[in-house]
This record gives C-alpha cells, sequence and structure tokens, in this order.
C-alpha cells in the first residue's frame, strides 16, 4: 500500500481525518513512529504552501495514533528565512504526537564542515545479505527492504545498522521520505536487554543535512546506537547515510525500554 494512499485523506484543513489505508502502518496498536511523524508533517506543508526546506523537526510521541484522528497545523512564526510550524494529531480529543518544525531558506554559507563518514562502512547494499525477512513488524514486511549493515557475528555493541529502502518509491519528495524512514531501525538498546521485552519510541528530535538527497536506488544506511541507557529508557542516537556515505540525516530520541 503506497504512503499516498494513506496520505490522501489530508487536506491541510484543521479537523477530523479516517486514515483508510491505516492499517499497513501499524505497527502494534499505533501507528509506526515515522509514518505517524509524516502524517504530522504533510499537515503542516498542506496547511502552509510554499514553505523552504525543512530542517529540523522534534517530534513527541504521546499516545497510539489510530485510523481515526484530529489533525491541526499553527504557524508559530515567519521570518525572512526562517519558518517554525507547529502541527498535532490528537485522538479522542486528545493529543496523541505534537510536532515542531523548522523549514529554512538556503543562505550563503559562512562555515563549512561535511559531516564525518561513516565508521566501518559496509559496501553496496547489495552486497549484504537481506535482513528481517519473513521477521518482525507487519509495516515492515509491507513496506520496506532491509539490508544487513554490519556483519552478523562481530559484537556491535549497543548500535543497529541496516541499509533501508522503501519497497515503492511512493513519489515522496526527498525529505518526506527522510521522515518515513528515519525511525525505521530498533533502538540500539535491544542489543543489551538482559531480557526480552517491549520498547516504545518517546521522542524524535533531528536536524536534516540534505534537504534534496537522491540516493541511488533508494537505499540509505540507517543506525540506531544506545548513548545511554539505565533505569528503564535509553538515549540513541539516530544517523542516516545517503549511498555515496554522505550523512544525510542526525537525530536524537528517548525511549522507553520495558521488561
Amino acid at each position: 500500500m503506497t504512503i499516498a494512499s494513506l496520505l490522501e485523506p489530508i487536506t491541510g484543513k484543521p479537523g477530523p481525518v479516517r486514515l483508510t489505508h491505516a492499517d499497513e502502518w501499524m505497527q502494534g496498536r499505533t501507528l509506526y513512529g515515522g509514518a505517524s511523524a509524516l502524517v504530522a508533517f504533510t499537515m503542516a506543508q498542506r496547511a502552509f504552501p510554499d514553505l523552504p526546506p525543512l530542517r529540523a523537526g522534534q517530534v513527541g510521541f504521546v499516545a497510539p495514533v489510530g485510523e481515526e484522528i484530529e489533525l491541526h497545523a499553527e504557524m508559530v512564526r515567519q521570518g525572512r528565512n526562517v519558518t517554525q510550524v507547529r502541527s498535532e494529531i490528537r485522538s479522542e480529543g486528545k493529543v496523541a504526537l505534537t510536532a515542531f518544525w523548522l523549514f529554512a531558506a538556503e543562505r550563503a554559507a559562512n562555515a563549512v564542515r561535511p559531516a564525518d563518514p561513516a565508521e566501518n562502512w559496509p559496501g553496496m547494499p547489495e552486497a549484504n545479505d537481506q535482513a528481517m525477512k519473513g521477521q518482525g513488524p507487519s509495516f515492515i514486511q509491507n513496506n520496506f527492504e532491509l539490508r544487513y549493515g554490519q556483519a552478523k557475528d562481530d559484537d556491535h555493541g549497543a548500535t543497529i545498522r541496516r541499509w533501508a529502502r522503501l519497497t515503492e518509491d511512493h513519489n515522496l519528495d526527498p525529505v518526506s521520505k527522510l521522515v518515513l524512514m528515519g525511525d525505521v531501525m530498533p533502538p540500539g538498546a535491544m542489543r543489551i536487554m538482559q531480557r526480552m521485552g517491549p520498547i516504545s519510541s518517546i521522542n524524535w528530535s533531528f536536524n536534516v543535512l540534505d534537504p534534496h538527497t537522491q540516493s541511488e536506488g533508494g537505499w540509505y544506511l540507517a543506525e540506531n546506537a544506545s548513548q545511554h541507557a539505565d533505569a528503564g529508557y535509553s538515549s540513541e542516537r539516530l544517523r542516516m547515510w545517503d549511498s555515496e556515505g554522505r550523512q544525510v540525516l542526525d537525530g536524537l530520541q528517548c525511549v522507553a525500554v520495558f521488561g
């Protein structure tokens, strides 16, 4: 099911919306985090056309997001170069997701520093075995192809890295594709859990390093790495690189680790 079908009911006008094809993107009893973030992002885009490129997003996953929702968006501030927009998904009258988007026009660079290259580059996705075939949440099986981005038998500590691409192109703009794919990896803390149990993303904050990215074959190398885990929570760093090794997304996430 294309993501366009899920996004079709979003008009940019506030009020109730029924996501008729949400079942293809569910993770348990809620919409997969990347898909729900994309719903909120699309609401912001359609409520305020002609925005400059997205540079950053802050997303709070408050409660489950299902088929029956309400969407809202407001312009917080529009400056000469930077525009800030808030959007919300509400369920049964209560906030289920809140997002703050920073759009900014390109300016002449006064500081230039390329992002550090990924360590232990795994080679192109075609050179790596398929991962999670027939395993994992249904939204993964329905919508993504994953390949290993690190040697299977090595000790990777609290880091999970995979090549990922959508099984259909979906005709998404580059930034919408990053929003949809940026949360696809499980948290790195899964590798160090003492016993298996549920996990839940609480928030996701990210910077878009290349809003015009076009990676060969639609492949991106996605990495989640726990920076600190204790007391039932993990602080995770989320990064994505294109097929030429250029970092395109840099983010942080708090994850609840149950069990």
